[in-house]
């Protein structure tokens, strides 16, 4: 098992542009197992992108611990979105707060796995929240800059 430091909102790499992968090397592949291992510790989240850990490359992970379990993407491009969800939503690299969030109910991605091929992957609910969510990491976009109502709570807050 190998743990990754997480990079939290405050650091000015969570909001960098990643760069896509050119080849999936065994540097990319022992990245994803890191980044597993990071996410599953504790229990503490269902996805985690590459730039979380400080790598500023086009990759995510997610299991929302449905029939998919794990699910790697690399080079993730969404395809078709549709329908809206509000939820509530948190990140590993924003400990402590929540905030609603308004995201597409159904979502269409395609990717490469971690042995460079293609798939394509039709989600709803909580894995295309989840999905949305990750890719965003990616672009430097933090579910708090998606706040429906503007408002940001602490993630113990019992507050409407």
């Amino acid at each position: 098992m190998a743990l990754r430091n997480l990079v939290l909102e405050d650091d000015p790499l969570i909001r960098k542009t990643c760069r896509p992968v050119d080849e999936i090397t065994p540097r990319i592949i022992k990245l994803l197992d890191d980044m597993a291992d990071t996410m599953y510790f504790e229990g503490r989240g269902i996805g985690i992108a590459a730039p979380q850990v400080g790598v500023l490359r086009r990759i995510f992970i997610v299991d929302v611990g449905d029939e998919h379990g794990l699910i790697e993407f690399i080079n993730p491009e969404i395809l078709e979105t549709s329908g809206s969800q509000i939820d509530g939503e948190g990140c590993l690299s924003v400990p402590g707060k929540t905030c609603e969030v308004e995201r597409p109910e159904y979502v269409k991605i395609k990717a490469l796995n971690r042995n460079g091929e293609e798939f394509v992957l039709e989600a709803e609910e909580l894995l295309a929240r989840c999905i949305c969510h990750e890719n965003d990491h990616l672009d430097g976009i933090l579910f708090i800059d998606k706040s429906v109502d503007g408002k940001i709570y602490k993630a113990d807050s019992a507050e409407d």
